[in-house]
């Protein structure tokens, strides 16, 4: 537009116009989420206590970067074993209100989408009598918050709607009677179980939200695959050669991202919140 021609044909120029705003409108579509809240879902792989022990450790470090960011976290579902580590989990990182205005740019959806991929980590199993290393598989889902469902319309015929008794902290009735929500899109077979909130209506209004934002995810991905040429596989195994990033507790300590090539061998510091090295290197990923 700055070159001294750019005018002499007006058709044109007013076409070259419209395509840069479509393309603008566009891009602000793809990262129009950025702004808003996460909601996080940690699956353990294959491996029994380790890898569920692995998964609860990966929380912790998604708990401490949000409390060392001033973000509010709160748990949606959870599994859990006889140690306290999780088969799955899934929780919402919400950007506080009195804080907000102290940030500019990208919240925690923003900040952390890149982080969804499987997660692996090395070390000697705690669970293990001859103290063997072990190698644990977790796959981390991030997904935007929608607080209405406006925008990813879901037909009723598409859902399959299922109750049971909450074990969430939904106050005493939880035991009583069958709060607990958990929908299935039948098309591509996604589900989401919540129990957080006290009444039935509400576990669903929020599993419904929650489902709306993992449509709008897979398409996503599937946009980024096609324009890449790629072929879109319907799930991520949670193994060996899927990993986004290593975590190496032992024979040598580093961690890995092993798409930006990222490294530190400040083990302690990366599970204990400070992500920044990866997150900063994740700004280059495509959106």
């Amino acid at each position: 537009m700055l070159a001294p021609d750019f005018w002499a044909d007006k058709d044109l120029a007013q076409a070259k116009i419209k395509e840069l705003s479509q393309l603008k409108e566009e891009l602000a579509g793809q990262n129009k989420y950025d702004a808003g809240d996460a909601i996080i879902t940690i699956f353990a792989g294959a491996g029994g206590d380790d890898a569920e022990d692995w998964a609860r450790m990966l929380f912790d470090m998604y708990f401490k970067w949000a409390d060392n960011n001033k973000f509010d976290l709160q748990i949606i579902h959870q599994n859990t074993n006889d140690h306290n580590g999780y088969r799955n989990l899934t929780f919402e990182i919400l950007d506080n209100p009195s804080t907000r205005k102290a940030r500019s740019g990208q919240g925690p959806y923003g900040t952390l989408k890149h982080e969804s991929g499987v997660h692996r980590l090395v070390r000697i199993s705690p669970f293990n009598a001859k103290n063997l290393r072990h190698t644990s598989f977790a796959l981390v889902e991030v997904i935007p918050r929608f607080a209405k469902t406006g925008e990813i319309k879901i037909p009723e015929d598409d859902l399959r709607v299922e109750f049971a008794r909450s074990s969430g902290p939904g106050g005493q009735n939880v035991n009583k009677r069958e709060t607990a929500v958990r929908l299935v899109h039948l098309p591509t077979n996604l589900a989401v179980h919540v129990d957080s909130e006290r009444s039935q209506l509400a576990n669903r209004d929020k599993a419904l939200a929650i489902l709306a934002a993992k449509l709008y995810k897979r398409a996503e991905e599937e946009r980024l695959k096609k324009e890449q040429g790629m072929y879109v596989s319907k799930t991520t195994e949670i193994e060996w050669g899927n990993q986004i990033r290593s975590y190496v507790l032992h024979p040598y300590k580093l961690v890995k991202d092993h798409r930006t090539e990222a490294e530190t061998s400040d083990v302690e510091a990366v599970l204990g919140g400070d992500l920044s090295l990866f997150l900063t290197a994740e700004k280059d990923l495509a959106s």
